[in-house]
């Protein structure tokens, strides 16, 4: 920082691609902090640097970093643009690495600072400047996704959104998110841990022509349409030169770095979402229908998983690790498992209340009686992408530990019944989930939901259940259901189903406008040890009576004779 002249450096947890998960070559956060989570940035001053993460990770940083160097920030609460203001100065310098950072996330950035005489500077990344054993770029075999499976063929969605810019009249759009290029080449790779993406750029043209950009060794078992070229990714950079304006960039979503390459070559950006965007979350008939399979398969998987856990658990000789070790083997029975979602989540006691935590053999804790434990899992296969979470008793659970678990289940099964006029977004639906905790003096620091991908990844946008979510939610959007209690020290609860929103079945009595619902994807018990059916009402109690009743008709055919035995159990009528 002293050498190139700076006050202060941004280390985000991205990549050029924008998506939020990254490759080991970009992994800077967590290489210059210690901190592992998916999500944040750090700020670094000469003399301070400061960790900023949201409430999921309020916990975990304090564990991961060394509290004598770097200070962990509560985020959003405190934006880095004011975090900044109260310690730079008129005069000082502000760097960033225009490939690591999103146009919108600058503008916040100068709007705040500049006033105050401070300068942005973009140019090299100063981590990679003195990071020496930085990993190569990732270099994963793709294959195709078969048009059986998509639901509809390259060419018809690349002419399809084509279209949508020429009316827009615009010339070409600049696309950066791995899984929306995944997505629309019907490609799938392995560039990316846990998500099935291919790494590249794209420009996607109005004629439905594709420029793809990318290291031609990972689509050696890909046939492209002719209508798709295949360029080195040195090439990506001098071909934006080339492109007629207006040319359709991301705000949200594309490096800052691309502003800067299409203006300063007199090119006239036009602002707009990705064009993938949404009609990769609208998920298709076939889509929807490949997706019910793998939760089927999942579910029977799980319930294998939970069967063994019931009688194993009891003797108290677990650990998490092993937790973690049987489910992906129940999962990988199935012959179908491509990956696993994401990094399993199973925390036992005090664990449970870190919201994502990660075992590792330094955290590694027994699975006791008495406890609770807090298991988040989801499997990746070629027809579909699971997320489910299930919190189990360890032996008789305590007064607290049942009031809590009930609170959070009214709170999803609120969600999974709802109905409402269709144009209403996340955040008009997420206080359903919220609201038997607060009749508590409870509540929980993340998302009731995300949206989530068809063997692409487990994290999809635009669609959320969230206080600050703004897009409304379409038929076709698959999202999880995941409301929670975390009691510092003590104890974590999370309850997740995935769930797909469809037009909802005309009422008596009811108007004519139209209204919107939820379906259920996930078909695992939920655990009646810990419901205080005191607190329930009729409807609810009737709600999780016809769920347990599904699940042995959905999944019984698919178990083995001791998980068929288990699950009658489970699905009792409460």
């Amino acid at each position: 920082m002293a050498k190139a002249g700076v006050d202060a450096f941004l280390v985000p947890r991205s990549d050029a691609h924008m998506g939020e998960y990254v490759s080991p070559r970009d992994e800077r956060l967590a290489w210059l902090t210690g901190f592992t989570g998916s999500a944040g940035f750090a700020a670094i001053l000469q003399g301070e640097a400061g960790v900023f993460v949201d409430g999921r990770y309020t916990l975990q940083v304090r564990e991961q970093v060394d509290l004598a160097h770097f200070t962990p920030v509560g985020w959003p609460k405190t934006t880095a643009a004011d975090w900044l203001a109260d310690r730079l100065e008129d005069g000082q310098f502000l760097a960033i690495d225009p490939w690591l950072h999103t146009s919108a996330e600058v503008e916040k950035l100068r709007d705040r600072l500049e006033p105050r005489g401070v300068t942005l500077r973009s140019g090299e990344n100063l981590v990679d400047a003195i990071w020496d054993d930085q990993p190569e770029p990732a270099l994963g075999k793709a294959h195709s996704q078969p048009d059986d499976l998509a639901g509809e063929s390259s060419a018809s969605k690349r002419h399809r959104l084509g279209k949508t810019l020429a009316e827009a009249e615009q010339s070409a759009a600049v696309l950066t998110l791995p899984d929306s290029i995944s997505w629309l080449l019907n490609i799938r790779g392995t560039d990316i841990p846990r998500n099935p993406v291919v790494q590249a750029f794209a420009v996607l043209h109005t004629s439905g022509v594709v420029d793809l950009y990318v290291d031609s060794r990972k689509l050696a078992e890909v046939t492209l349409d002719d209508d798709v070229t295949v360029h080195d990714p040195a090439d990506f950079v001098p071909s934006l030169a080339a492109l007629a304006g207006p040319v359709r960039v991301d705000r949200s979503t594309a490096p800052y770095a691309l502003k800067e390459l299409l203006e300063g070559a007199g090119i006239e950006v036009a602002w707009g979402a990705d064009p993938c965007i949404l009609p990769k979350a609208r998920k298709n008939p076939v889509e929807i229908a490949s997706t019910r399979e793998a939760h089927l398969r999942d579910a029977a998987a799980m319930v294998e998983f939970l069967t063994w856990l019931e009688r194993e658990a009891p003797d108290g000789g677990l650990t998490e690790i092993e937790v973690v070790k049987a489910l992906e083997g129940f999962r990988r029975a199935t012959n179908a498992l491509q990956d696993i979602s994401f990094d399993t989540i199973s925390g036992a006691g005090a664990h449970g209340a870190i919201v994502h935590y990660r075992v590792t053999e330094e955290t590694n804790a027994p699975v006791e009686p008495g406890t609770l434990l807090l298991v988040d899992s989801g499997g990746q296969y070629v027809d579909g992408t699971t997320d489910i979470t299930r919190t189990i008793a360890i032996g008789p659970p305590g007064v607290d530990e049942k009031r809590a678990f009930t609170r959070v289940l009214q709170g999803m099964i609120a969600i999974s019944r709802a109905r409402w006029p269709k144009g209403l977004a996340g955040r008009d639906l997420d206080a359903l989930a919220r609201a038997p905790l607060w009749m508590d003096g409870r509540d929980y620091d993340h998302g009731t939901g995300h949206g989530v991908g068809v063997f692409l990844n487990v994290h999809e946008g635009p669609q959320r259940l969230a206080r600050i979510s703004e897009v409304p939610l379409e038929p076709g959007m698959i999202l999880s259901n995941e409301p929670g209690y975390y009691k510092e020290g003590a104890f974590g609860i999370r309850i997740e189903n995935l769930i797909v929103v469809e037009h909802a079945p005309e009422l008596p009595g009811g108007d004519d406008r139209e209204q919107l619902c939820f379906t259920t994807l996930t078909w695992v018990p939920i655990d009646r040890r810990l419901i205080d059916v005191t607190l329930l009402s009729g409807e609810e109690r009737a709600w999780l009576d016809a769920y347990h009743a599904e699940i042995p008709r959905l999944i019984g055919a698919r178990l083995s004779d001791a998980a068929q035995a288990w699950v009658k159990d489970a699905c009792q009528p409460i």
